[in-house]
């Protein structure tokens, strides 16, 4: 199994990958048309594939947000859909995904990663309900979570993610 960034060559299998981990079979797969949106506004700052055998099995995007404090706009990160094929699922795909992005973020010099999702399993990386609570989002809740990847990582704001985003649902 390797983990790479997404090609050119990769964009119709990643649109696969996701429809088969959502279970959808046709094209208005949320999921799927928002890491289409992302690329198509720029705003996907990180995406990348599992392959295994010349097939990719999974795929993990990571897009722009903006964190507002006042006059300062502070980016961030969303990670925003983690994808693994159904026949591939709790093998580690998933953490091997999740933990190379952290890696390229922080190398890029990213400091905070939101995501929206299961405490429980994003909890496993480091993610916290308690690290996102200081942020206002239209997200808030129950499965809203931040990973602070710096120490100089913002703890307070309004959080802003890319326009795609209102698109869904």
């Amino acid at each position: 199994m390797i983990v790479r960034p997404e090609t050119a060559g990769d964009i119709v299998a990643i649109g696969n990958v996701i429809r088969r981990a959502f279970g959808s079979r046709n094209e208005a797969c949320e999921e799927a048309n928002l890491v289409e949106h992302l690329r198509r506004d720029n705003d996907l700052v990180l995406s990348l594939v599992a392959e295994q055998d010349g097939q990719l099995v999974g795929h993990v995007g990571f897009s722009r947000l903006w964190i507002i404090q006042g006059a300062r706009r502070i980016s961030g990160i969303s990670l925003a859909p983690l994808a693994v094929m159904p026949d591939h699922q709790r093998n580690g795909v998933g953490r091997m995904l999740v933990e190379a992005g952290h890696t390229h973020l922080r190398e890029a010099g990213e400091t905070i990663v939101f995501v929206l999702g299961d405490p429980d399993y994003y909890g496993r990386f480091g993610f916290s309900l308690s690290a996102a609570a200081t942020f206002d989002c239209q997200y808030a809740g129950p499965h809203f979570q931040a990973l602070r990847l710096a120490s100089s990582a913002p703890d307070a704001g309004s959080v802003e993610y890319a326009p795609a985003f209102n698109d869904l649902g």
